[in-house]
């Protein structure tokens, strides 16, 4: 299991906005996501009829990289990973009410179990920097 430094999981915790990158037929995918840390995972929220969804359904394979670039002061968590799927149930709801919580537009535009579905991404490597 990958364990993140003090250093990283108040980095992780500051900020709200990643890049996750999927692939679909060796063509990748990369688009800006809302995410939060839990534990040593990181969650994003996603929509069935997206093509990230359809990629993690294929293949679980992600990279996600969370930074801040101010030229000559970068830092940036980068992490590789397996995604999981969870769209109802405890976990979902544990998520939706940190979810809720954290971002207005969750509180502007709610959804239940089965409607929309949050993505688990579990480390399997990573790498940080400017963080120490």
């Amino acid at each position: 299991m990958i364990e993140f430094k003090q250093s990283e999981i108040d980095f992780l915790n500051s900020l709200e906005e990643a890049r996750i990158a999927t692939s679909h037929n060796d063509i990748p995918h990369v688009k800006p996501v809302s995410f939060v840390k839990i534990n040593n995972s990181i969650i994003i929220a996603t929509d069935y009829d997206t093509r990230t969804y359809t990629n993690i359904k294929f293949n679980r394979n992600v990279g996600i990289v969370i930074d801040i670039y101010k030229s000559g002061n970068h830092k940036a968590v980068c992490i590789q990973g397996k995604a999981e799927i969870i769209e109802n149930g405890e976990e979902f709801k544990k998520i939706y009410e940190i979810f809720f919580k954290k971002f207005q537009w969750v509180r502007d535009d709610p959804w239940n179990e089965n409607e929309a579905p949050f993505l688990k991404i579990v480390p399997t490597t990573k790498i940080s920097w400017g963080l120490d």
